[in-house]
């Protein structure tokens, strides 16, 4: 039986190689793998960031993702960290898929728990005045305490070296969706396909109360299909070493799961 292709979805400030090392992995079971950068992702932070990129919504993310979705011929598992958590979630209100795999997964409209962690992650991002309507860089100190908090330093300074600029409206839109259309909101009484959803228990930027309410929430709309672990000690940032491991072994196990 021919096993579903992976559609791939990084995080806010990130690129695909956030995968690099999950995608053989997925690929030595028996799935095909697509990863598309995000519109405007694909520039070093050493260079100004396109003006246009700042006012960019989430839904102009969804669009082009949906696209990337019919190129694959086939329903994909739609896999998301972070913001692509989100992303996968409201790509599969629009496309035929096969599963969802959220691993640290941001909030949706309808599945926020608010916390002082995140404030803290991304003071120095939100105090500077029209930050939603900008292009934003999560700086050195709040990426260290909130986003890389356990990883090795080596590990650490490679990935905060490779942050990328996103969107102040798209950052705006996940953290105050009152104030901006609640276009995150996520209609789960559609979603009735297979879930999986990972979360560190050390996750600061995104809680695990805010996977605790996305798995709540589809396992409301799928009738139970929903596999919930919480990673003892883990932080947001997944990908690096024996823990990268073990979330790609936690994966392959699900994947090997749907019929």
């Amino acid at each position: 039986m021919l096993k579903p292709p992976i559609l791939l979805i990084h995080g806010m400030w990130s690129t695909p190689a956030t995968f690099d090392r999950l995608r053989p992995v997925l690929e030595a079971a028996g799935h095909a793998t697509h990863a598309p950068v995000l519109p405007f992702h694909d520039r070093p932070a050493s260079l100004p960031p396109p003006e246009a990129l700042g006012s960019l919504s989430i839904t102009a993310y969804v669009d082009f993702l949906v696209a990337e979705a019919g190129k694959l011929g086939t329903p994909p598992v739609i896999l998301g960290h972070s913001m692509g958590g989100l992303l996968a979630q409201l790509v599969a209100l629009r496309v035929p898929h096969a599963g969802l795999v959220l691993l640290s997964p941001a909030a949706a409209a309808n599945s926020q728990s608010p916390g002082l962690d995140p404030v803290r992650t991304l003071k120095n991002v939100v105090l500077k005045w029209g930050w939603w309507e900008r292009p934003t860089l999560c700086d050195e100190a709040g990426a260290r305490w909130g986003i890389f908090n356990g990883v090795p330093e080596a590990e650490t300074a490679a990935e905060i070296a490779a942050l990328v600029w996103d969107s102040g409206r798209v950052l705006a839109e996940m953290a105050l969706p009152p104030l901006f259309g609640s276009v995150t909101r996520v209609e789960y009484a559609r979603l009735s396909q297979p879930a999986l959803v990972l979360v560190g228990t050390d996750d600061r930027i995104t809680p695990p109360g805010i996977a605790r309410a996305t798995a709540r929430n589809l396992n409301g709309g799928n009738g139970g299909r929903v596999d919930y672990h919480e990673l003892p000690g883990a932080p947001h940032w997944l990908f690096w070493g024996e823990l990268e491991g073990r979330v790609a072994a936690m994966v392959v196990d699900w994947l090997n799961t749907l019929s």
